[in-house]
């Protein structure tokens, strides 16, 4: 397999690219990442002078650039971590960014994958997409329920699943899409929440609630998700949501 991994710099993408290289170590990787704040190439330098893996600089809304790296390795398969994640920015901050990486920039690795016949192509989304559950509900989120984001962010995230749904019922784009929840582990960013109370903690700050502090989540490790994804793109039926 030649394994195109977008946003691999990143927590989750370089946690992934580790465990596919112990897993698989005769695949080839390359990974393709823009370099954003969030994106670390320290994470994967224990790796770096691995033969079987490779990093090409690139931003998955420039499709020039995404055919001419897909054609240089002779791309096989493809899995998106790319993206703006960080809810309280799609809050606060521009909301630009978000749409352009999550909604358009996947219509780019989407038209990739058709220009140059990728076997299979993963979009890890988040099950933000689906909004709340109220603790007293007795229903639960699966692949059916209706998208109905209540964030920026989400809504980005959701732009880029609809569009993956509506390529692989017009085009049979080979394409997969992933709901899953928060996730912790090694090289996360220290915005995010377990390593921001981590931090809060160890200098003896006070630890910030959230609204009226009775939201529950739950988290699943990162190389848990990562042989989660492995298994998908292995045995994964396109056209699903998983």
């Amino acid at each position: 397999m030649k394994l195109m991994v977008a946003g691999g710099a990143g927590f989750i993408g370089s946690n992934f690219i580790h465990y596919v290289l112990a897993t698989h170590p005769d695949y080839e990787i390359i990974n393709f990442d823009k370099l954003t704040y969030a994106g670390n190439l320290d994470n994967l330098a224990d790796i770096a002078t691995n033969p079987h893996y490779h990093f090409e600089q690139g931003d998955i809304t420039d499709l020039i650039r995404l055919n001419e790296v897909i054609q240089k390795y002779g791309i096989t398969h493809l899995i998106n971590f790319a993206a703006e994640t960080h809810v309280d920015r799609s809050i606060h901050g521009g909301i630009k960014d978000f749409v352009l990486t999550n909604s358009l920039g996947v219509q780019m690795l989407l038209d990739a994958v058709r220009a140059n016949n990728i076997e299979k192509m993963v979009n890890v989304s988040t099950d933000e997409v689906y909004g709340a559950l109220g603790l007293e509900e007795d229903r639960k989120f699966t692949e059916d329920t209706p998208i109905m984001p209540n964030m920026p962010y989400a809504a980005a995230k959701a732009g880029g699943d609809l569009m993956c749904h509506a390529y692989w019922i017009t085009h049979k784009a080979p394409v997969i899409v992933t709901h899953c929840s928060n996730n912790y582990g090694p090289y996360q960013y220290p915005e995010k929440l377990i390593p921001f109370f981590i931090f809060k903690a160890m200098k003896d700050e006070s630890v910030p609630v959230y609204g009226d502090g009775l939201n529950v989540r739950d988290w699943i490790h990162a190389l848990d998700h990562s042989s989660a994804l492995d298994l998908l793109l292995h045995k994964g039926n396109v056209g699903e949501i998983y």
